[in-house]
């Protein structure tokens, strides 16, 4: 098979990352780096012979080598390059998050639909070894019933001046717990808390809490002001609990025989007077393969188009995501109500 033709436009803090696994695959040939500061655009395709420069978004579109535009610009711009790349027949891979807002994402999915092209979301944490192992875990039982998800992502920086940070930081957090939830078990409404204390003029620091459909609860911790930097999720389930740290590579995953259960009340007895007992057991490391996330993205990418289907993150899951920030943003907005979370196209 021939290799497909892609355009990078937006050379900025994601677009080497872009270029160097799209240049890097046997599936993809770096045809174009588009991007208005023509001389950071011609550092990312000296490393890839033969690949072109522009500032011209139109150079890219009117090329019929290129199959696929990769856009990795500022949120606000995605709605609109996506919309011109799918009018040009182009598959589109967009950048967290999938638009600026629900009613981008929407037109987004619905040309896509029309002109039978991939629209994918580069949720990039789906396509790791520890997360797709969580996924495994999760949907096969192994957790048992989930019973709360707590997620934090933390750091000194990178302040943005476009968005705040729960629109920054939380989409991975979002995407992720959207990927490996059971079948049946989603967010059904959220509450968020953000704070500004440097005077940034946008939140800093947030916390979201998502009440789940079988009566769980998930939690996402974010901010751009920690001294530390952490990347950790705890999934909590009834029959084993799994902690995946992302910073430890030599043990991202750890799953835990532990937990907590409840007698059956007798006769008379009220849930208060029922005995509870702890489960101890023991704590196993899955071995995980060893591969780069982006890697194994743009190889999906490629399947997607050349298979005729919809990618493991396609533009229904973006928008899911999408649907889910517009709620913590109208609940921070409102002071910390609980928003629920549409479903509806």
């Amino acid at each position: 098979m021939r290799a497909l033709g892609v355009a990078i436009v937006g050379a900025g803090y994601w677009g080497p990352n872009l270029a160097r696994n799209f240049g890097g695959s046997a599936d993809w040939d770096l045809r174009w780096v588009c991007d208005l500061d023509l001389d950071r655009a011609s550092g990312i395709a000296a490393r890839n012979p033969g690949t072109r420069v522009t500032a011209s978004l139109d150079d890219v579109l009117d090329d019929d080598a290129v199959d696929a535009v990769a856009i990795a610009t500022p949120p606000s711009t995605h709605g609109g390059i996506g919309l011109a790349a799918i009018d040009a027949g182009k598959h589109v891979l967009v950048e967290k998050p999938l638009a600026a807002s629900v009613a981008e994402g929407e037109k987004l999915v619905r040309a896509a639909g029309r002109q039978d092209l991939v629209l994918m979301c580069d949720h990039t944490y789906c396509y790791t070894p520890a997360v797709q192992k969580i996924r495994e875990l999760t949907n096969s039982g192994e957790l048992g019933d989930i019973h709360y998800v707590d997620s934090v992502r933390i750091n000194l920086g990178l302040v943005q001046h476009d968005v705040d940070v729960m629109w920054d930081l939380a989409p991975h957090d979002i995407s992720i717990l959207d990927f490996v939830l059971p079948e049946g078990v989603e967010p059904v409404s959220v509450a968020a808390h953000g704070a500004d204390p440097i005077g940034a003029g946008v939140a800093c620091v947030a916390y979201l809490t998502m009440p789940l459909s079988n009566g769980g609860i998930a939690h996402v911790h974010v901010n751009w002001l920690s001294p530390n930097k952490q990347r950790a999720t705890i999934i909590g389930g009834s029959r084993r609990m799994l902690v995946w740290n992302d910073l430890d590579p030599a043990q991202r995953i750890s799953m835990f025989d532990k937990g907590i259960e409840l007698d059956d009340a007798a006769a008379g007895e009220t849930r208060r007077q029922r005995l509870i007992s702890y489960r101890v057991g023991d704590m196993i490391a899955p071995a995980l393969p060893e591969y780069e996330a982006l890697g194994a993205m743009v190889t999906e990418l490629a399947g997607a188009i050349r298979e005729k289907r919809a990618s493991r993150t396609d533009g229904e899951a973006g928008l899911r995501v999408l649907r889910l920030l517009e709620a913590a943003s109208a609940s921070m907005a409102g002071g910390g109500i609980l928003m629920p979370i549409s479903r509806l196209a």
